[in-house]
């Protein structure tokens, strides 16, 4: 009965989100709710909650001071020169944009941490797709796949978990799945291809200086700025409306192009009052070594971003006034994911307190063939894209793998094979409504939660399975 319960949760969750029926946040916290009724353990719901709530606090935490972080990092203009290498990269381009936002994310996701990958690129990219009117859902959809395929790094989480729930090493589970892991990203790439033809297609071409070319002093302009602020990129509406409008001749006027006063993201105005150029360097050098103490991990990751956000405030803008502005222009963001965060709290926590999860994990495992047992690392990595999606990365690798695993050794399949296989999954995970970080990347892009999903999850689970056919391929898996 719980294996049913929980799998007609999970489906309703998805369901109500992806056709508009309910908020994300409504859904975690009411769906969960009802459904702990319905098993008859209404009663410990709130145990549930807490429990659920403690696991994901320092999480919040995390997430809540590295927006700050990377908020203050952004006004202060650090990713300033990367955000205009991919421009000119890009040159207004649907094609080399969406391109640019794969390899964009590919290479910020060699941190470690997908919340510090998707802050960048999407404001690195979402003024441009924003200016020429192209699909945001193909921006967060891109991004959560390339930072999928780079999670599995050894630093990165699902590896480390791996490692330590099979006791091996690390780099026994990693440096023999680069080849298939660089297949899978090579597919990103290629899906990124794919995704921007077709935009291109519907949307036509630009020159970098059409779109972004500042308008006389004498036209109208439109600033738009981090949190409302209107100190960031200038936006003419004088007579240059047809540069606006783009060449796809759909006949929209131009002011339909431009950035909304509200979008709540900085521009790239080399003159917004929040740049502080001489502090660059340090604000680098800051960036760093916070990035190595991750790596290194010299302190928990919520400590490092809370320092590190106290810092940053505290160099950047040491007038209070000036901290309370910045805090308050990133406001919305930390609200937004903090609160989606511990939404996703009361979902785990009724899956993991009532017993749903277990026991979907074993009927699972349970109703796997005989005769697949000498072919297990293959079942694990086919299992891996569904039950990495609907569990966490701790729920899977320390409750299913080592079970897997288990199975796999009375067949003759080692171990570490299991381990590499375990990781294919993680491109489909990465979107899924139980990571905090996807509420990151879909909250600063204005994306609903239910259009990333219908977009995402066909092109991940694809690239998963890319994945597993190299690593099978390759003599890997």
């Amino acid at each position: 009965m719980l294996t049913i319960l929980g799998f007609t949760m999970i489906a309703t969750f998805l369901v109500l989100i992806m056709l508009k029926k309910m908020s994300p946040i409504a859904a975690l916290v009411l769906i969960p709710a009802l459904f702990c009724v319905f098993v008859g353990k209404g009663a410990k719901l709130g145990d549930y909650v807490i429990d659920g709530v403690t696991s994901l606090a320092p999480t919040a935490a995390m997430l809540m001071f590295a927006i700050v972080y990377f908020g203050v990092m952004i006004d202060v203009g650090l990713f300033d020169p990367i955000v205009r290498g991919i421009l000119k990269f890009c040159k207004a381009d649907p094609l080399r944009i969406v391109v640019g936002t794969a390899v964009l994310a590919a290479i910020v996701s060699l941190d470690g941490d997908g919340s510090t990958t998707f802050m960048i690129t999407v404001s690195a990219m979402y003024p441009l797709y924003k200016r020429l009117k192209m699909s945001l859902v193909v921006m967060t959809g891109v991004a959560a796949m390339a930072n999928g395929v780079m999670n599995t790094l050894p630093w990165g989480g699902p590896t480390a978990r791996a490692a330590t729930a099979l006791k091996v090493s690390a780099s026994d589970i990693f440096v023999p799945m680069i080849p298939a892991l660089a297949v899978g990203m090579l597919a990103v790439l290629v899906l990124s291809y794919v995704l921007g033809r077709r935009e291109r297609k519907r949307l036509g071409v630009l020159t970098l200086d059409e779109v972004l070319v500042e308008e006389p002093a004498e036209s109208e302009t439109v600033l738009v700025g981090a949190g409302g602020d209107k100190k960031g990129l200038a936006v003419g509406k004088g007579d240059n409306k047809q540069a606006a409008s783009g060449s796809s001749g759909s006949g929209t006027d131009a002011d339909a192009e431009l950035p909304d006063e509200d979008d709540g993201f900085q521009g790239l105005d080399p003159n917004r009052a929040t740049l502080r150029p001489k502090l660059y360097w340090f604000n680098a050098l800051l960036t760093v070594t916070l990035l190595v103490a991750m790596i290194m991990e010299w302190l928990p990751i919520p400590v490092l971003f809370l320092l590190g956000a106290a810092l940053a405030l505290t160099v950047n803008f040491p007038h209070m006034p000036d901290q309370k502005a910045r805090l308050g222009a990133h406001a919305e963001n930390v609200l937004n994911v903090s609160g989606m965060v511990f939404a996703a709290a009361v979902f785990t926590g009724v899956l993991q307190g009532t017993g749903m999860v277990d026991h979907m994990a074993t009927w699972l495992v349970g109703n796997i063939p005989d005769g697949m047992g000498p072919h297990m690392a293959f079942v694990t990595g086919v299992l891996s894209i569904p039950l990495t999606y609907f569990m966490s990365n701790d729920g899977f690798y320390f409750g299913i793998v080592p079970v897997l695993a288990e199975a796999g050794n009375a067949h003759g399949v080692s171990t570490l094979e299991i381990a590499r296989a375990s990781l294919v999954g993680q491109p489909l995970h990465m979107s899924s409504p139980l990571v905090p970080a996807v509420y990151v990347l879909v909250g600063m892009a204005k994306v609903e939660f239910g259009d990333h999903t219908r977009f995402v999850v066909k092109w991940a689970a694809l690239t998963s399975l890319v994945v597993l056919g190299a690593g099978i391929l390759f003599g890997i898996i």
